[in-house]
């Protein structure tokens, strides 16, 4: 007679169920416990360590050791490669076998010469599956070399995960081992544990969570574990349950398998490497034997690194690109950060990244792909529109501190009025692992509903690499269509998009930048990283433009392509999230340095090479003469008149006024005096007062700014009863993200430097410059000398700082209070400006306490205003009416020495009538971070020579090279800078033959082709437009 039904009690149900399947208690009777079956050791086990990362070639010739599991290795960084000799018993054929590998260390599994899977404990990846049903045919003898890096998957921090790298952190292998894989218990404990998902989160008012709950306790009711022929009634008990199908109405969400692989961060470069290597050879062993399975992938450098270093595996990728299986996204050459590179630099990021993919695997992207950066500049939907995207993917907003950012899907609109179709995932992070948990947190959490019915769900472990796996794919083949969950489908983010797309009509949109709460401190760590960024932007900059110069009038000249096209991806590189923004190990940040030396040391021998082409003629002495003039050279597209320092006679350091045509060069030789020399006064009380025409500088012993007037109007800038040139330390420890975050509670910390070392003295005495010097003492070991300079006919007063900077968790500061009012501070961002408040009205203005810009920053009532301009910084501030330069700080992890160095930066104040942009504050801006070259020159004297102009002040142009893909043609990028709808005429002095507007990508935009006239080209601008033209030359 058959049992009758009994009552059942939720608790002990759900946890008769969790015990079944636990791997802690029970195992010696549960279902967990039958998962692997017989056992064998290797045949033999030995190893070999190098501190180099040996290709396999050249591992496999060397000298292997005898090893025993429980050895340790070490220290970190150090590679040991072990030799497994297996023997696979013949009594197991018919049998599932795996090769079971466990180290605290990330490895890879090389078979016949070819990488073949990766092992991760972390990522939860242990096993080699040798056979999934062994074969007397199949050889029972096999030798596997693992690759064993000393590092875990984020690194080998002490202690905590971001804690700098232990030195003497060793690393064990804990399992090597041959296996039976019991197949049919694990699929029988998948159905399990989806079930008890299903019945412990969809809650005790949900029919569902009972039905699920239910049907798991028969499971264990009708499963004899020691006897499979029970698995199978057991299993479709389950399928009952999974195969109940949703409603036309369920949400919809698009499985996407993600490998995040931070391309530096608390490992090296070239660690990296090798995690895409065993993240990706781990992708396509799973897509051999899950045909539905897709994988998304982004950073045309890891595809680069790759292709490189593992041709074989590389082939295999290209294969399943072919098949639209493994995606290539993002269309960058690495997740940059959002913020700080500049505008040139981010189109770059995008030519690099698309060109790669196009030349490689035949397409471009259409989706950026930004996961993981600090936030995204407004400037970016131009750049992804003229680059061929209109769709974007990131998540990061979600680690907002203060406000919940309102949407996952919508409509981001930049500064000029680019959209782009955004989809933030709603679960909140770009490394799920396929869980019930995560796809009811995506339905739930998502801020769109009713908008929109699909989201994206990116699975697989992230940041050190890792990537998807088996199982997570094995949870949600259960999840398709289960009644009571949302569909879950594998996907493409082509089928995302296209969807959301079709449903847009109600989509809300979002103006402007998205500001991350969090991790504003990434502006100003690592300085000497933010320094190398800025100048090697310039120095590439001024290369090009040059470069481009000799080609054109000089037809023997060859220009530079691709060793321009190494350096720029050196710096595109060392813009990654993590490298750029300061937050990565002391191993990353020495890479770093040495990779901007190497565009420093090879950008001054092309430059050399470049003005040599250019100007041969007149820096070779005339017949009977020696050097008589300099040659002065301007890059940008403005005429300026500045103080130069040049070489005398004697080797001596001499001063001439000069005055260089736009984008083009003069020869000076006989100094110009000025109009109005600069004076220079010291006073009793030791303050200095320095006059030049334009404006007139007070400065009291200390270095302060006590005034600052325009000449003219006798207009103080500084705010009554205050200094300016305030710098401040502030106390800066954070919660947790030491290198990444400053609170807003460092700000009740402020204390102002007054410790004098050595007080004002002036060291130059006028005429065409003045300076005076000064030194403080900051924190308890640190000092500061700075030396200010005023020079004839500038707008601007620069400090020239150094900093023996030596502090633990300080945050220094330069303050200017100035006699301005206004609600709203302007700030420089890549091809544009945005406006910030000054206030604190609400949480999303607080949360907005620093804040970041690129070469300047200004505070404008009607009428007048200050700007605050710098050469390497980008961390700011504007509170009230005080605006705040952040200039050094002194986080201990990752990196224990961040910025425990000497530092040499520039920053500059300008006050100004009218409006910044009738001010010029922004070709100020520009001359500052492009100091005129001077080279010593033949001839005396040739008539000045521009190549490049345009009409309107409004009007930048940024870039001239050599175009991509037309060795005859030029590419010029221009934007309109003033946020204003202007035309301004082009003119050229190059031997154009045709002209054409054409997209970031280089590609002529149809029916856009410009007419020559006599004034030049005619080019039409609204607000914030990036415009680029492709100039054919006649040769």
């Amino acid at each position: 007679m058959a049992a009758g039904a009994m009552l059942k009690h939720r608790r002990t149900a759900l946890e008769r169920v969790e015990k079944f399947v636990s791997s802690v208690y029970f195992t010696d009777c549960n279902l967990r416990g039958r998962l692997l079956g017989a056992r064998c050791p290797p045949a033999a086990l030995s190893c070999f360590q190098s501190p180099q990362r040996l290709p396999y070639s050249r591992a496999v010739g060397q000298r292997f050791q005898p090893a025993a599991l429980g050895d340790s290795f070490g220290p970190p960084w150090e590679t040991c490669w072990f030799q497994v000799e297996l023997s696979i018993p013949p009594q197991w054929a018919g049998q599932e076998v795996h090769f079971v590998w466990e180290s605290d260390g990330e490895g890879m599994v090389w078979r016949d010469g070819q990488p073949v899977q990766g092992l991760t404990k972390e990522g939860e990846k242990t096993s080699y599956i040798l056979t999934s049903c062994l074969k007397e045919s199949e050889p029972h003898s096999v030798t596997l070399y693992v690759e064993l890096a000393c590092n875990g998957l984020f690194g080998a921090g002490k202690g905590t995960m971001i804690a700098p790298p232990d030195p003497d952190r060793r690393f064990t292998v804990s399992k090597a081992e041959l296996v039976v894989f019991n197949r049919d218990v694990y699929e029988l404990l998948v159905d399990l544990e989806i079930l008890l998902d299903m019945a412990q989160l969809l809650g005790e008012e949900n029919q569902r969570s009972f039905q699920a709950l239910y049907a798991a306790n028969q499971m264990v009711n009708v499963c004899d574990v020691t006897d499979p022929a029970t698995f199978p009634a057991a299993r479709s008990l389950a399928a009952a349950v999974f195969n109940q199908r949703n409603g036309e109405s369920q949400h919809t969400i698009h499985a996407m398998g993600h490998c995040h692989i931070d391309s530096a961060w608390l490992w090296p470069y070239e660690e990296t490497i090798r995690k895409c290597a065993r993240s990706w050879v781990t992708v396509i062993r799973l897509m051999e034997s899950n045909p539905e399975f897709t994988f998304v992938c982004s950073q045309a450098q890891q595809f680069e690194w790759v292709r490189s270093w593992y041709p074989g595996l590389y082939a295999q990728i290209q294969d399943y690109v072919a098949k639209r299986r493994f995606i290539p996204v993002g269309g960058t050459w690495v997740e940059m950060d959002g913020n700080l590179p500049g505008g040139e630099a981010m189109v770059r990021q995008f030519l690099q990244g698309q060109r790669f993919f196009q030349e490689q695997f035949g397409r471009i992207c259409s989706e950026f792909w930004l996961p993981d950066t600090f936030g995204y500049s407004a400037q970016l939907p131009q750049l992804m529109r003229g680059c061929g995207i209109g769709r974007f993917l990131t998540q990061k907003l979600s680690w907002n501190l203060v406000n919940a950012f309102p949407h996952h899907t919508f409509f981001w609109e930049g500064i000029d009025g680019s959209r782009v179709l955004t989809h933030f995932p709603p679960g909140d992070s770009y490394g799920m692992l396929g869980r019930v948990e995560e796809m009811l947190k995506t339905v739930k959490n998502n801020k769109d509903k009713g908008r929109v019915n699909h989201s994206a769900v990116l699975f697989g472990f992230g940041d050190g690499g890792g990537g998807p796996t088996q199982k997570m794919l094995d949870r949600m083949k259960r999840m398709r269509d289960t009644d009571g969950l949302p569909r879950v489908q594998m996907s493409t983010p082509d089928r995302l998009f296209s969807v959301l797309e079709k449903e847009s009509s109600q989509l809300c949109t979002w103006v402007g930048e998205l500001f991350l709460e969090l991790h504003n401190g990434t502006y100003t760590t690592q300085a000497q990283i933010k320094k190398g960024n800025r100048e090697c932007e310039q120095i590439l900059h001024d290369v090009e433009f040059l470069s481009a110069l000799a080609l054109a009038r000089d037809s023997s000249f060859q220009y530079p392509g691709s060793q321009l096209q190494r350096l720029w991806r050196l710096l595109l590189l060392n813009q990654f999230h993590d490298v750029l923004p300061g937050s990565c190990i002391q191993l990353v940040v020495e890479d770093a340095l040495q990779y901007y030396a190497e565009i420093r040391r090879a950008g001054a021998q092309l430059q050399e090479e470049a003005v040599y082409s250019l100007c041969r003629d007149l820096l070779q002495p005339e017949s009977g003469h020696t050097t008589e003039g300099t040659l002065v050279l301007n890059t940008l597209p403005w005429e300026r008149t500045e103080v130069i320092s040049r070489t005398g006679p004697a080797g001596e350091e001499v001063l001439a006024l000069v005055t260089a045509p736009s984008m083009g060069y003069t020869i000076v030789r006989e100094p110009v005096p000025p109009l109005q020399p600069v004076t220079v006064t010291e006073r009793e009380d030791g303050s200095v007062t320095m006059e030049n025409g334009v404006i007139a500088v007070s400065l009291d012993a200390m270095g302060r700014l006590i005034s600052l007037r325009l000449a003219d109007s006798e207009r103080e800038a500084v705010a009554d009863g205050c200094c300016a040139n305030q710098f401040a330390l502030f106390d800066d420890v954070p919660l947790y993200w030491d290198a990444w975050d400053v609170m807003d509670y460092h700000l009740e910390t402020r204390k102002p430097l007054t410790t004098v070392l050595k007080p004002l003295e002036i060291t130059l005495a006028g005429d065409l410059r003045a300076s005076a010097r000064f030194s403080l003492q900051v924190g308890k070991s640190s000092t500061l000398t700075q030396e200010i300079i005023l020079d004839a006919v500038c707008p601007y007063v620069r400090f020239v700082t150094e900093v023996d900077w030596k502090e633990s968790h300080k945050f220094l500061k330069v303050e200017f209070p100035v006699q301005v009012r206004s609600t709203n501070a302007t700030y420089e961002i890549q091809f544009g400006h945005v406006q910030r408040p000054t206030h604190w009205n609400t949480s999303w203005d607080w949360a907005r306490f620093e804040v970041w810009a690129h070469k300047w920053m200004d505070l404008s009532e009607h009428g007048f205003g200050v700007a605050v301009l710098n050469d390497s910084k980008y961390g700011a501030s504007t509170h009230g009416n005080v605006l705040s330069l952040s200039l050094l700080r002194a986080p201990k992890s990752p990196d224990a020495t961040a910025d425990i160095t000497q530092h040499r930066f520039t920053y500059a104040v300008l006050p100004h009538q009218g409006s910044f942009q009738d001010a010029g504050v922004i070709q100020c801006a520009y001359n500052l971070n492009f100091p005129l070259h001077t080279v010593p020159a033949g001839r005396a004297q040739c008539p000045a020579w521009s190549a490049f102009s345009v009409s309107s002040p409004a009007v930048v142009l940024e870039t001239v090279k050599q175009a991509e893909d037309r060795p005859d043609a030029l590419v010029l990028r221009l934007y309109e800078a003033h946020g204003s709808t202007t035309v301004t005429w082009l003119r050229s002095s190059l031997p154009v033959q045709e002209a054409v507007l054409c997209d970031l990508l280089e590609r002529p935009l149809a029916k856009n082709h410009l007419v020559l006239e006599q004034q030049g080209m005619r080019l039409s601008f609204t607000p914030f437009q990036v415009l680029s033209v492709l100039l054919v030359l006649r040769r």
